[in-house]
């Protein structure tokens, strides 16, 4: 057995119990090795004895109450050992060796041993303390030990500013209480004597429930009572003195006073944990709540933008033409309305949603949490995938309205061909059926019949000449059909009616001629000249009714070359005019010489001539009808000329633009990709390089609106093709919408970087160590890499991999197995093996602090440990605890910890 002086020096009333104030520093075993020499058989004060007694046994009964125990007199209690070993038990938490349940005096004896052994087991030197003293009741041995296991399990393990033990409980007081007036902690015995002490540190950490200033010093007993009741009521101390003990006490004792502050130190400290515990929590719940709202944010936009290209695709699918230009020109209207107004505001929703995402994804990472994966149709290569969806259609649509438009043009052209000459071959077919059902050669001279066969002859002449023209219009009618022109069916009836009225023209010719024919030998008299006239003039009719019509005719024309072949081709005709009237004056003169010989000979000529219906009038009234139709076609050729050198300025006009804006928009865009790329100056100067950049793209906007008002231009122009370069509005259209996209990407990319530079504290050097191996290994140059190249990145850092261990790093850079390891994802994985983070263990041991060591918590607790808002988010996700220590009301704090990290299903 070992002498127990080493832990009770303080017993002893003189100098050496003292010199344990303020002044003396060391451990727990310093403080005990200064009483070794302390004389056992000296006796108690009687005053501290009781004060002992008392403090001790309130002490131990605060622990024992939480096994549902307690102990009245300390001599006694503890002499059979069970209740000392259970005190041990519920003090440090651990289980001590099954303790004998016999009466007699050898089961006591070793009942103390064991609590004994297992005070010596916690590195406490035990002095003269035996096993028999104590189951012998002797008090001051009783008493010693109780002050052994005090200072091992309350004072030891106090530490402040580098002192612990006794120094350390002394200078906790001493900070605790320094603000306060008539309070001087210099010692653990008449320091406390007025009772103020005891006031100023309930006061320091519980303001409301001590009024300080109405204390005063020169009512200790007041002071005293008042500190004990408020700590035994609100702080779960017991009274563990009298106040007159200590007040009729000329010096009251160290040791009581000692484990009565230790109370005081441990509840507060208690508290302070507490807070540190809800602090953590309310930290980590803010982060989890606000990660919610930007996920719910994230759903809410991306189902907004899926459903419009949802509802958009169909409308630019549907290829039903319309029946007239007008309503074709009204639909390239409504499409460029939607390419103007509709689809920009799509395209910033879109960018900004990838960026969310991207910051979200960022934030996550950064707090230790899994992924965000959004819901089913919703993810962002969804939104990607349905976006190529719409360019792809729209595409598809305005190449469509363009191509209708230009087929719609083509047939209205055609169709007032159709009519035009259609309309001239039923005027010069009026009448022709009953000319040659005419049965006049019957009754007719010989004279007249020989008329009427040269009479035929000019016809079969006239009708050869029309056969062309009835074969145009049907192959005008055929063309119409090919192009689904709406209205075919009333082409086809007046075509088919044409063509019907031909075969038959054509067989009452061939009759008539076989008639005539057979009559002709009894005709001898052929007025030569009236025969020359008519098949003179029937062909100079024919070509200038085919002048009137060309003259007449309606030209499309796209280029400056095409009016000018139509030009050169209209002057080439003005060239045969002079020829023209040559052949017009000698018609007119053999007309006009038949009159003069029937006159000079008296000879009567009855009526018109016979060969022809083409008189000298219809002659000079058609060949007027060109000379005025010549100068019109002349100031129609012109207007168009004016109009397409107009069109092709305005191709030159766009064009000029466009071949400044393409090169502009590559260029910034290799320009963006080397800043992202390369190290130059911190991820600061990046940004701000960046965001330099961006207001430059922004000033630029000015240059692309006026080249959309040039195109718009030129869409209202119906141009449809521009040689002068080789950028469409589209093509350009693409590139600044990509242009935005890359800059606020990039933008968003390098203030994640910052962002998780602040956040795992990353040097600058580290960043740009980390930037110069990944762009050693990206040899691409894209900003990511596959999956072989990311393997040598990590190699070359330094990390040994195995398949296994290299399929874990990858499901943790690429969560979305995409294959491609970005620059973000780089550097979050290596400031993940540097630095440190809230874990789900850290917050279940948080949660078990507000507890009280409890396996679940209680909403009560919830409410009185965090802010409100917080507290009611807890408990509305708290699953009921299931454990076999469940109460009613008992939440399961354990899986909801594990769920905030996505460890387990809430």
């Amino acid at each position: 057995m070992v002498d127990y002086h080493a832990a009770n020096q303080s017993y002893q009333y003189g100098p050496s119990s003292a010199g344990n104030g303020a002044g003396g520093g060391g451990s727990m075993g310093d403080y005990m090795a200064q009483e070794d020499d302390w004389d056992r058989d000296l006796l108690l004060d009687p005053a501290w004895e009781k004060q002992q007694r008392k403090t001790f046994t309130a002490w131990c009964n605060s622990h024992l109450r939480k096994a549902g125990t307690q102990i009245e007199n300390i001599d006694e209690d503890f002499r059979d050992g069970l209740k000392l070993m259970l005190l041990l038990e519920v003090i440090s938490g651990e289980r001590l060796p099954k303790p004998e349940r016999g009466k007699m005096r050898v089961h006591k004896i070793n009942n103390v041993n064991k609590a004994l052994d297992f005070i010596a087991s916690k590195g406490v030197k035990l002095v003269s303390i035996g096993a028999e003293e104590i189951v012998d009741g002797n008090a001051k041995m009783t008493l010693g030990m109780i002050w052994t296991i005090i200072l091992r399990f309350a004072i030891q393990d106090i530490s402040v500013e580098e002192t612990s033990a006794k120094e350390g409980l002394l200078l906790w007081c001493q900070r605790k209480t320094a603000p306060y007036k008539n309070v001087n902690v210099q010692n653990f015995h008449i320091s406390w004597k007025d009772g103020l002490a005891f006031n100023a540190l309930i006061h320091r950490h519980r303001p409301e429930l001590i009024e300080y200033d109405k204390l005063r010093k020169d009512d200790p007993v007041t002071n005293l009572n008042n500190a004990f009741e408020v700590a035994e009521k609100y702080l779960d101390i017991p009274k563990m003195l009298d106040a007159e003990d200590i007040v009729g006490t000329l010096r009251p004792d160290e040791k009581a006073i000692m484990t009565y502050v230790s109370c005081f130190y441990h509840a507060f400290s208690g508290a302070q944990k507490a807070e540190t515990a809800a602090n953590r929590i309310c930290k980590v719940l803010a982060v989890n709540q606000e990660n919610e709202h930007l996920m719910e944010d994230y759903e809410r936009l991306a189902s907004d933008l899926l459903e419009w290209i949802r509802r958009t695709i169909p409308w630019l699918e549907d290829r039903v033409p319309q029946k007239t230009i007008q309503e074709m020109q009204q639909k390239l209207e409504d499409f460029r309305d939607y390419r103007r107004v509709h689809k920009p505001p799509k395209v910033q929703e879109k960018c900004q949603l990838e960026i969310n995402f991207n910051t979200l994804q960022t934030k996550l990472r950064l707090s230790n949490r899994p992924a965000f994966m959004p819901s089913e149709g919703r993810m962002v290569s969804d939104i990607h995938n349905g976006w190529q969806h719409l360019e792809q259609a729209e595409k598809g649509y305005e190449e469509w309205l363009l191509n209708e438009i230009r087929r719609l043009e083509r047939l209205d052209h055609l169709a007032e061909k159709f009519r035009q000459k259609a309309s001239i071959h039923e005027a010069w077919t009026d009448g022709k059926e009953a000319m040659l059902k005419h049965r006049d050669y019957e009754t007719a001279t010989l004279s007249d019949i020989k008329a009427l066969i040269r009479k035929h002859e000019a016809f079969e002449s006239d009708l050869a000449a029309h056969q062309d023209r009835v074969e145009q219009i049907a192959a005008i009618a055929q063309e119409l059909n090919e192009l689904d022109y709406y209205d075919s069916h009333n082409v086809n009836t007046r075509c088919q009616k044409i063509c019907d009225q031909w075969d038959a023209l054509g067989s009452l010719t061939h009759s008539r001629r076989e008639a005539l024919e057979k009559t002709e030998k009894q005709l001898e008299t052929i007025d030569q000249l009236h025969l020359e006239y008519a098949k003179r003039a029937a062909p100079f009719n024919n070509w200038m009714e085919s002048a009137m019509e060309d003259l007449q005719d309606m030209f499309i024309v796209h280029t400056i070359e095409e009016i000018e072949g139509l030009i050169s081709a209209h002057d080439q005709f003005k060239s045969t005019l002079p020829d023209a009237d040559k052949e017009r004056e000698a018609i007119l003169a053999i007309h006009g010489e038949a009159q003069r010989i029937a006159e000079s000979n008296h000879i009567k000529l009855l009526g018109s001539n016979p060969y022809t219906t083409v008189t000298p009038q219809i002659i000079n009234s058609k060949w007027e009808k060109v000379q005025q139709l010549v100068p019109k076609r002349d100031d129609a050729l012109l207007e168009e000329q004016t109009k397409q050198q107009s069109n092709e300025h305005l191709r030159r006009q766009f064009a000029s633009q466009a071949n400044v804006m393409g090169p502009w928009i590559q260029t910034k865009m290799e320009e963006i990709g080397r800043i992202s790329i390369e190290m130059n100056g911190t991820l600061e100067d990046q940004l701000s390089h960046l965001k330099q950049y961006e207001r430059s793209i922004v000033d630029y906007k000015p240059n692309q609106d006026l080249l959309e008002q040039q195109h718009q231009l030129i869409q209202e122009a119906l141009i449809f093709d521009n040689k002068h370069t080789n950028y469409t509005m589209e093509h350009l259209r693409v590139g600044w919408e990509q242009l935005l996209t890359t800059i606020a990407r990039t933008i968003n990319e390098v203030e994640n970087q910052i962002l998780t530079r602040d956040a795992k504290g990353i040097s600058q050097e580290q960043m740009q160590e980390f930037r110069a191996s990944f762009n050693h290994f990206d040899k691409k140059q894209t900003g990511s890499m596959d999956a072989d190249d990311f393997r040598a990145l990590l190699i070359s850092t330094g990390y040994s991999l195995g398949d296994a261990e290299f399929n874990r790093i990858m499901s943790v850079v690429d969560p979305n197995h995409s294959g491609l390891v970005t620059f973000q994802a780089f550097i979050d994985f290596m400031s993940r093996e540097t630095t440190d983070t809230d874990t789900a263990d850290q917050v279940i041991a948080s949660f078990k602090v507000l507890a009280g060591d409890k396996n679940f918590i209680t909403a009560e607790e919830l409410r009185r440990e965090l802010p409100p808002d917080q507290a009611e988010y807890c408990i509305a996700r708290m699953a009921p605890y299931q454990g076999p220590d469940a109460m009613p009301g008992a939440l399961d704090y354990k899986s909801f910890s594990t769920a905030l990290y996505g460890e387990s299903d809430l």
